[in-house]
């Protein structure tokens, strides 16, 4: 799987111009739930911009929480009753504060519906909760775009409705006009039927919501044509990304400090470090990374 992510990675390289995410654009804030926070899309898309420019290299900052919503609900005993979802509205600003990034990508929805079939007071707080980030990000001069939500897979036990809740939750994502929305939903889930047809196992998300490997490419990839505005068509140039586990390293240092910097209500996190002692160490993986990018 590393191969394909780097095969199509380095393809890309060779059609996108200028800068990736666009002018004065040097902090990059992504936001959402576990599977932002798992980090693969974002790492991925790191890559990419690190691989397209020789100097300093934009500040991309995770921040995805698991379990959040932008909704503000939660399930009856959600976590085995153990805590509610953590919503946005209690952390947003401190995080705008703390990063203060010039773009955010935000991906909401995968939880927004509680799992639950579709339901127009359900649908309502996800749709009043996304606008609420809308304006709250555009009213400090910050550029966003949101994403719709990856794709959800009917497991045994599970809700075959939610899939379909998320097919509309996307579907409004999308109609809203006037904003940039990036859809990785229904390419995923073209994708994934396509797979299916000729494996039945055939899966992207072993649990139904969390994506491995291939979907978080297949998000990157929608990330990456949206602001190149090139596709991507040539698999035959392939190079290895030398620094991408040091890359990966300082994802996974950075993501855990700044949730600790701008705090949050969600137990069980991996507690981070103190930011000046998490950017000492990035210092570090900074040094690695740019060596073997030469």
């Amino acid at each position: 799987m590393r191969g394909f992510v780097l095969v199509w990675l380095v393809s890309f390289s060779f059609f996108a111009k200028g800068q990736f995410f666009g002018p004065k654009i040097q902090r990059v804030l992504f936001l959402g739930n576990s599977i932002t926070y798992a980090g693969g899309y974002v790492q991925l898309v790191d890559a990419y911009a690190r691989m397209q420019g020789s100097g300093k290299p934009i500040e991309i900052m995770n921040l995805g929480l698991p379990s959040e919503t932008v909704s503000g609900l939660s399930e009856e005993g959600h976590a085995g009753g153990r805590f509610p979802r953590p919503d946005l509205h209690e952390r947003l600003a401190r995080v705008l504060d703390g990063t203060k990034p010039d773009l955010v990508i935000a991906c909401y929805g995968m939880n927004d519906g509680i799992y639950q079939p579709l339901d127009a007071e359900r649908f309502q707080k996800f749709k009043e909760g996304i606008q609420w980030l809308h304006v709250q990000v555009a009213a400090r001069g910050i550029r966003i775009v949101h994403l719709t939500p990856t794709v959800y897979e009917d497991k045994k036990d599970q809700s075959p409705a939610y899939a379909g809740v998320l097919d509309v939750y996307s579907k409004w994502l999308k109609r809203q006009s006037t904003w940039e929305v990036i859809d990785p939903h229904f390419p995923m889930k073209k994708f994934l039927e396509k797979k299916k047809k000729k494996d039945p196992n055939f899966s992207l998300a072993a649990d139904g919501v969390h994506i491995g490997e291939l979907g978080h490419a297949l998000v990157a990839r929608e990330i990456i044509e949206f602001f190149t505005k090139k596709s991507c068509e040539d698999w035959d140039q392939i190079q290895n990304y030398k620094f991408y586990e040091a890359l990966g390293q300082e994802h996974r240092l950075m993501k855990d400090a700044w949730l600790r910097a701008t705090g949050h209500l969600r137990p069980d996190m991996k507690v981070g470090l103190p930011m000046e002692e998490a950017m000492k160490q990035k210092e570090v993986f900074e040094k690695q990374i740019n060596a073997l990018r030469q």
